[in-house]
């Protein structure tokens, strides 16, 4: 067999245990807050019919589905237009006889199509979460991976504004509880709509909204430019400057004078999307302001550029670090009537985990104790020594101590290296001296102290972290 050199695929990550533990730090602080909200779990596969995802995301997002071959090489390879499909697939478009599935580009798709065909057995509002990997054919940079996980937390069946509302608290309490200080950014898309709609623009909503979503990455200045690429004349984008492109001082609107403002001070004031997207933010505004949420922040050139979304919109940065939104969701009110479904309406939000975890990281935000996996390591100091440890190693399994002995009969300083090197905090050990008395010496690994107690007893220690 030849040999290979080793290597991962352009973005994508290996796991040691260490990230992997503060990984599930993260998931287990945010599946509970999920169920505290009375979500559910649900898995779908990590593949889907294409035209599941086909069309869904926008011109932009289609580009980024990972498409997979049917059924492996030999069965391309036997197509009799083999050259030509894949230059039309190269182009981006489908042929059957060589992709008809992709890996999922995100959660909430599969999630509509999971509702519509289970619509018949589902208890609406049918609040869910999922934790799960997707994957995007995106260029590769800091937290921007090409496999990466998301966890979403959805309610499809209901057009409460409180169901908003609940999403925002969640996103406060999560963050609060990983303690990340974080903007929650909320605009709605019927704003947007409104503002298309009164530049006599009503048809490139989709154009603008896609534009306004690059702001981070290309700044106004280059967002402009992509309009006038687009057709859209400088008065109408001296317009949109007026409303969306404030100064930095007034881009987070929050007060009920500035809500005013949107409401009565402004042309777009003569659409009705216009303001019923305001009437909605204000809404879950003070709501906000009644539960005391107080980083709830208006902004208007917040777009998300998927095109499914038509109401509420929101968006979660982490203040204090160069990274870009950490979260990320919106009402979306007829994408199950895409598979045939209609009329369920939805909301939802999601967390970007790989970039809570790069965020958590710089700033240094997990705990000391995360890191601990085996609580108690025996030591191997003999055959006899060992079979005695063994049989305590096991007690205290049963007892909910993660521990373990080490496998070979090794000089003291080779097992205390082991566990400096696993973070583990207590050994035990039982050597000659020990074995003829039945007693066992525990030693905190971190403070230097140790006792010695009975081995009839040793079930009962507590070894706390």
């Amino acid at each position: 067999m030849a040999k290979v050199k080793a290597g991962l695929p352009q973005g994508t990550r290996d796991f040691s245990a260490e990230v992997v533990r503060k990984r599930n730090y993260i998931f287990n602080t945010i599946r509970n807050v999920f169920e505290l909200y009375g979500f559910q779990p649900l898995e779908t596969p990590a593949m889907e019919n294409l035209d599941t995802l086909m069309g869904k995301y926008g011109d932009e997002g289609d580009k980024l589905i990972f498409k997979i071959l049917n059924n492996g090489l030999d069965r391309v390879e036997k197509h009799q237009k083999a050259r030509e499909d894949f230059e039309t697939v190269l182009a981006g478009k489908n042929v059957d006889g060589i992709t008809e599935r992709a890996l999922r580009y995100d959660l909430t798709i599969p999630f509509a199509r999971y509702v519509a065909m289970n619509s018949g057995q589902l208890s609406f509002p049918f609040k869910r979460y999922q934790i799960q990997p997707v994957w995007r054919a995106d260029r590769p940079q800091k937290g921007r991976y090409r496999e990466f996980y998301q966890c979403d937390a959805d309610v499809v069946g209901s057009n409460s504004l409180l169901n908003e509302v609940e999403l925002v608290s969640i996103y406060a309490g999560a963050f609060e509880r990983l303690g990340i200080d974080v903007t929650i950014k909320i605009n709605n898309r019927k704003i947007l709509t409104g503002i298309a709609e009164i530049i006599e623009e009503p048809n490139k909503i989709i154009e603008i909204t896609t534009a306004i979503d690059k702001c981070d990455k290309i700044g106004i200045q280059g967002v402009k430019d992509e309009l006038r690429n687009k057709g859209f004349t400088e008065e109408k984008i001296s317009k949109l400057n007026d409303l969306i492109f404030f100064e930095a001082d007034r881009i987070l609107l929050i007060n009920a004078t500035q809500i005013s403002f949107l409401k009565n001070g402004t042309e777009y004031s003569k659409s009705k999307n216009y303001q019923q997207g305001i009437e909605e933010l204000e809404y879950i505004i003070n709501y906000c302001e009644a539960l005391n949420i107080a980083n709830v922040k208006i902004d208007l050139s917040l777009a998300r550029g998927l095109n499914y979304y038509t109401g509420t919109i929101l968006e979660i940065k982490a203040n204090g670090v160069q990274m870009g939104s950490i979260g990320g969701g919106g009402r979306y009110d007829d994408l199950t009537g895409l598979f045939g479904v209609p009329n369920l309406p939805g909301v939802g939000i999601s967390f970007g985990v790989d970039r809570i975890y790069d965020v958590m990281e710089e700033l240094k935000l997990f705990p000391e104790d995360v890191q601990v996996g085996t609580q108690v390591l025996f030591f191997n100091l003999g055959e006899a020594e060992s079979k005695a440890a063994y049989n305590l190693v096991q007690q205290l399994r049963n007892s909910g101590v993660r521990c373990e002995i080490y496998p070979e009969q090794s000089k003291f300083d080779k097992q205390f290296k082991y566990a400096d090197k696993k973070n583990i905090p207590y050994a035990v050990i039982i050597g000659t001296k020990e074995l003829e008395e039945g007693n066992c010496t525990i030693k905190n690994l971190k403070s230097g102290e140790q006792q010695t107690v009975a081995q009839a007893i040793l079930g009962e220690m507590k070894f706390d972290i």
